[in-house]
């Protein structure tokens, strides 16, 4: 195991269950099956212990991952106004503001999920200009996962503002002035403002 593995109960969970899933994968004994099986019953029920969920729906999350098991991949899209300010939705389910994002689909690039989310968040068509960096989520207090997380500065192209379903709000607000950020996008933020400048 890793060293990070034990700091944590959600990163040594996550470990675990890779490990487990993995293991199952490529087992070709049925005694090594059924270790692994075990390990992913013990975890699932950890993970509802943790997260208040019913080990069989953790369950069912992990059966719908398949082959070898990797960080969960998804994108963001930083769009900036001419005055600087920062395209954000106030999300529905915790208030916080987040840029358009949301994980990467089957036979998708990041750079297309950070153009599609954008599409559906906020009504607006994007380009990407260019990658403002790629950040790691470890597991624990935003989730049980670990997230790689690529912000890309996009453009407007076309298309127009909107509130989606799954939000409450969208707008452009200064970087200094958004209420509540959602986890961790805003050092993504400021890291996609300072490129933004050096750029120019």
């Amino acid at each position: 195991m890793s060293e990070s593995a034990g700091g944590d109960l959600p990163s040594l969970l996550d470990e675990l269950r890779i490990m487990a899933q993995v293991g199952l994968e490529y087992a070709d004994d049925p005694y090594d099956e059924e270790r692994y099986e075990r390990i992913l019953t013990l975890v699932s029920e950890w993970y509802g212990r943790s997260y208040d969920l019913p080990p069989e729906e953790v369950r069912q999350r992990f059966a719908e991952e398949v082959g070898y098991v990797t960080p969960k991949v998804c994108a963001e899209a930083v769009i900036f106004d001419s005055d600087g300010r920062l395209l954000l939705q106030k999300r529905t389910d915790d208030g916080t503001w987040c840029f358009p994002c949301g994980y990467t689909d089957p036979d998708e690039s990041p750079a297309e999920t950070a153009v599609r989310e954008t599409r559906e968040e906020t009504g607006l068509t994007v380009e990407v200009d260019e990658l403002a960096g790629i950040h790691t989520r470890k597991p624990g207090e935003h989730g049980p996962h670990c997230l790689v997380r690529h912000s890309y500065i996009c453009s407007v192209t076309g298309g127009e503002l909107r509130v989606s379903h799954e939000g409450e709000d969208v707008r452009y607000w200064h970087i200094n002035d958004v209420p509540v950020w959602h986890k961790d996008h805003e050092p993504s933020a400021r890291a996609a403002a300072r490129k933004r400048r050096n750029s120019e």
